[in-house]
């Protein structure tokens, strides 16, 4: 079995363990037809990759065999945000995958997490459309259905390119991640509508960068979820940094 090590995975507080404790086990209770979970945004810099890779975690961690498969062919985080660091094997990802390239057992890697399971994206390509509209992505995941109780998929963001719309159609689910007074409610609808007519179902959303202290007199674990917000997904034009921030984190 290919092994891969992830040198940079925080341990999350106690009140963000337990925001992701509860995602996780309302995903326990969607249903057995809702086993392919793609995980988007509608505009980068919503923290949806952290939400993946702590879902990844958490699943494996209430006794889930569970498999994270990297879809963001163009711009992914996972390897330098989370210091994916491959120990055994050849070092094929999703990409190589849906060229075919490789088999699917050269993409599965085992991680240092008790079971939990990742595909590496492999590398980054530009021509990833081409890529995702081939039948080999519903290949793959169906497959990883079989093999796990649960597969995570991390798509682009809805709103930056059409990746994700085309990654939903072999996917039971979607769950958006949502940067709180980022985007407006027009936008979120929009991604919400595009995601439907692939025909699958948004499960929901989590919603990041919410100061609970500012917005109720009732203080809430004294503080708000997230701390571990993936601030460098898809840089401004501008060459800046978006702004830091706490994360609250709702199913």
């Amino acid at each position: 079995m290919n092994k891969l090590e992830l040198v940079r995975f925080r341990t999350l507080d106690y009140a963000c363990k337990e925001a992701i404790n509860t995602l996780c086990t309302n995903l326990t209770f969607v249903g057995n037809d809702k086993r392919i979970i793609m995980v988007t945004s509608t505009q980068a810099h919503e923290g949806k990759s952290f939400l993946s890779m702590n879902i990844m975690r958490t699943l494996a961690q209430l006794g889930k065999k569970v498999v994270l498969a990297d879809c963001d062919l163009r711009k992914s985080q996972i390897a330098a945000k989370y210091g994916v660091r491959i120990q055994e094997g050849t070092g094929y990802g999703t990409v190589h995958y849906l060229a075919g390239m490789c088999s699917l057992n050269d993409v599965i890697y085992e991680t240092s997490i008790p079971g939990a399971y990742m595909i590496p994206v492999g590398r980054e390509v530009s021509n990833s459309l081409a890529l995702l509209s081939t039948p080999r992505l519903k290949q793959m995941l169906h497959a990883l259905e079989e093999r796990f109780d649960f597969v995570i998929v991390d798509a682009p963001p809805v709103g930056v390119i059409i990746d994700a719309a085309e990654i939903a159609k072999s996917c039971d689910g979607v769950i958006f991640a949502v940067r709180y007074n980022m985007i407006s409610r027009r936008e979120l609808l929009e991604a919400k509508n595009q995601i439907a007519r692939t025909g699958c179902e948004v499960l929901g959303a989590v919603l990041n960068d919410v100061d609970l202290e500012a917005l109720s007199s009732k203080k809430y674990y004294n503080k708000s979820y997230y701390t571990h917000y993936n601030s460098d997904y898809y840089k401004p034009s501008d060459g800046k940094k978006p702004r830091g921030g706490r994360q609250d984190a709702r199913k």
